[in-house]
């Protein structure tokens, strides 16, 4: 069981987020200002902040450098509203952990004090065990489960969604011979000790895939530390990665151990390696080669051994021969390569991630929903996904709220895939003329805002209604009316 401060000067987001977080089985501590928040703070310790961005007096920047004066190493989420986001931003780039968008569902807020809480777990069970933290730390974060056979539950198996057995990887699910090449490509690669490097586009599953290779490997019952290199400041991303010692620097009021530190004997996965700047992919060559990393401000080498899984969804190739990738490195990682494919090129995989997401989703969501019409189903294989996996369990959650009945039906689909069914009439605008002299961005921009026009007079101008059937969030819709000045 944790403790989580919440500072909000909102009676109801507040107490709101406190009674998500209780029913998560934490302790909560309550503030209205982040005076007040300092001290609970100070006096407690909690293993994790949520602080409102604007509030009376001190802001929540103010509280975040505070806090971070106190304990380099807190985790602390941001709560943001609709227009601050550049700030909530800016409060990353400070040392904020992450930050969370107003309004957010209950999901998305447990989802993310999971993972500020798996974080901090991971760091006192390394550090316990090298005698640098408290010995009540709490125990590492769920691991996953190995690849399995995946059939659909009686419940919810339908006449439109056969029931195939179908090998998965907690989420992974297809039986196109794409993503079957991929389940094989990690079985195989998984006994090895093999540098790995996974691509594939931005929600294709390359997390997904790194935690099977671990989870099937020798080193399963050790560490898996994940990294997004492109969340991370090029100006805090080698603490991250090496840690530093006490003193190293202004705010470091004791040793913080890097994620190569955590992940020793286990298994570091390196997202979105092709962010790293030209200067880091130096130092993280050098510590690839010789097995070894340097704390910031330290004197010593610290030996480590850890297996690398790294990923992008660019082509580090082209940034190679542009100069912003090292070809050293790339050859350093790029030692067995993983291609993972996008959701468009296997469709037919569609009506199974449909189920299993109505396996997963519905209970909570909509337990009246049994099945799903074909109609519905030739809507969503002709999309083209640009957020590939992580679009469509996103477009799922959304239907499944607003559905009525037990079907799940095209109608029920957010506009810009609804629009896709097979009885829509013509498209929204036809192809400009030729010496069309608009660009590109002019042209997508005339078709969102006919679309927004279209769902704003279908939804007789009720701006939330008209979000639900854009599958977009009210604050977001507030801003594109305001952009296309739509009354």
């Amino acid at each position: 069981m944790a403790t989580v401060l919440i500072v909000d000067d909102n009676e109801t987001l507040r107490e709101g987020a406190a009674s998500v977080v209780r029913k998560m089985g934490h302790q909560t501590l309550l503030a209205d200002k982040a005076k007040e928040g300092v001290a609970l703070f100070e006096k407690h310790q909690p293993d994790m902040v949520l602080s409102d961005l604007k509030m009376e007096g001190d802001d929540g920047l103010a509280l975040l450098r505070h806090i971070r004066d106190v304990d380099r190493d807190a985790i602390v989420m941001i709560m943001t509203g609709f227009g601050t986001v550049d700030t909530a931003v800016e409060a990353m780039k400070c040392g904020a952990f992450d930050f969370i968008e107003k309004p957010f569902s209950p999901d998305v807020l447990r989802g993310k004090v999971g993972s500020g809480l798996a974080m901090r777990d991971e760091r006192r069970k390394v550090e316990r065990a090298l005698g640098l933290a408290d010995a009540a730390s709490a125990d590492a974060a769920e691991r996953f489960t190995e690849l399995s056979q995946h059939s659909p539950s009686a419940a919810t198996t339908s006449s439109t969604l056969k029931s195939v057995p179908v090998r998965r990887v907690k989420g992974l699910i297809g039986k196109s011979a794409a993503i079957q090449a991929v389940f094989k490509a990690i079985e195989k690669v998984a006994a090895t000790e093999a540098t790995i490097f996974v691509r594939g586009e931005s929600g294709t599953g390359k997390e997904l895939v790194a935690r099977a290779i671990h989870e099937l490997s020798s080193r399963r019952d050790q560490p898996f530390v994940g990294v997004n290199c492109a969340a991370i400041p090029s100006t805090l991303l080698e603490s991250e990665l090496f840690g530093h010692e006490k003193g190293a620097f202004t705010g470091a009021v004791k040793r913080k151990l890097g994620r190569f530190e955590l992940a020793h004997l286990g298994t570091l996965f390196l997202d979105e390696i092709g962010d790293v700047p030209l200067d880091m992919q130096a130092k993280l060559l050098r510590s690839l080669q010789e097995k070894q990393i340097e704390r910031v401000g330290g004197e010593a080498p610290v030996n480590v051994d850890v297996r690398i899984i790294s990923a992008t969804h660019r082509d580090i190739t082209k940034m190679v021969k542009e100069g912003t990738f090292r070809e050293d490195l790339l050859y350093r990682l790029h030692i067995i390569p993983i291609e993972l494919p996008a959701l468009r090129e296997r469709p037919d995989d569609i009506p199974l991630l449909v189920d299993h997401f109505l396996q997963k989703l519905g209970p909570r969501t909509n337990p009246a929903i049994k099945d799903v019409e074909p109609g519905c189903l030739a809507a969503l294989k002709s999309y083209r996904w640009p957020g590939n996996v992580r679009e469509l369990e996103n477009v799922i959650e959304q239907s499944l709220v607003f559905a009525e009945g037990d079907v799940l039906r095209a109608d029920d689909l957010p506009a810009l895939l609804g629009a896709l069914r097979p009885s829509s009439a013509a498209p929204l605008e036809q192809l400009p003329p030729d010496g069309d002299p608009r660009t590109l961005d002019e042209i997508l921009e005339g078709l969102e805002k006919a679309l927004i026009l279209r769902a704003y007079q279908a939804a007789g101008g009720t701006k939330t209604e008209t979000a639900r059937k854009l599958g977009i969030k009210t604050s977001a819709l507030y801003y594109k009316l305001q952009k296309y000045k739509i009354e």
